[in-house]
């Protein structure tokens, strides 16, 4: 087993509170979901990352862009850069990125006069708004993210914005559940409490990190892992487990925290 800080993890568990109170680990089944979230989070960064360089390129007019969207579709992604009508009910594209052969290829296409979108461009949007209507963070950058579920509502993430190389932020962030015309909260879910600053380097064996919220792995730890270079995995405990993030976003349960870590409650 890798050799982690033990005395670290006791420290932070100690001082911990709130964590959301559960009688068992997290099944297979939740932590592969909670994998298949991250990934598409990570995914749509990358697809915002590599498409916002590429329309950039084009040296855009600022005020006619107030708002982009990532559209993940069977040939790859799509990003949306425009804004929202003075009626709130379309969405004007005046910038559209669609993914080539890689992951970090895009070609790009203006719209004038804009493009008017009443479809899942127009939602998201909407989306966004109200999810940034209700987010107090930090005097600091975030990055917004949109992710459909099954039952047609959205997934809004808010995540703090990388402001420094080598440096990869965690926690402070919010995943919104918004209802399918993007006007209401249905659930917020605050994932993580204060942000934390990771320094990687090139000898870095794995990472770690406490949970104080709740007893399982979040979203936002697998875009994490799958986000910052050197690739490692993340040791995550809770008040009552252990988890790890495997390099490809895996979630594996490693056993009870006070048998783990020696932690006696």
């Amino acid at each position: 087993m890798l050799k982690l800080k033990i005395s670290a993890f006791i420290i932070l568990l100690c001082v911990s509170t709130g964590s959301a109170q559960r009688n068992s680990p997290a099944s297979q089944a939740e932590l592969a979901e909670i994998t298949e979230r991250g990934r598409q989070l990570a995914a749509y960064d990358m697809a915002a990352w590599y498409s916002t360089d590429a329309v950039m390129a084009l040296k855009p007019d600022e005020s006619s862009v107030t708002r982009y969207v990532a559209n993940k579709t069977d040939s790859g992604w799509t990003v949306a850069y425009g804004r929202l009508n003075e009626k709130r009910d379309r969405f004007l594209i005046v910038y559209e990125a669609t993914q080539g052969a890689t992951p970090k290829e895009f070609a790009t296409k203006k719209y004038s006069p804009p493009k008017e979108d009443t479809g899942f461009y127009l939602l998201a949007a909407k989306a966004i708004e109200t999810a940034l209507a209700d987010f107090k963070g930090a005097d600091r950058p975030y990055n917004v993210a949109v992710l459909p579920t099954k039952a047609n509502q959205m997934y809004v993430y808010v995540v703090p914005a990388q402001t420094k190389h080598g440096i990869f932020p965690l926690g402070g962030d919010v995943r919104y559940l918004i209802s399918q015309d993007g006007s209401k909260i249905v659930e917020k879910r605050q994932m993580h409490k204060a942000i934390l600053e990771f320094e990687t380097s090139n000898n870095m064996e794995a990472g770690y990190h406490v949970a104080v919220l709740d007893d399982v792995p979040e979203d936002t730890d697998v875009f994490h892992v799958l986000s910052r270079t050197p690739s490692v995995p993340e040791w995550i405990a809770t008040r009552k487990y252990v988890y790890v993030v495997e390099r490809d976003g895996t979630i594996k349960y490693v056993g009870e925290a006070e048998k783990i870590l020696g932690i006696k409650k």
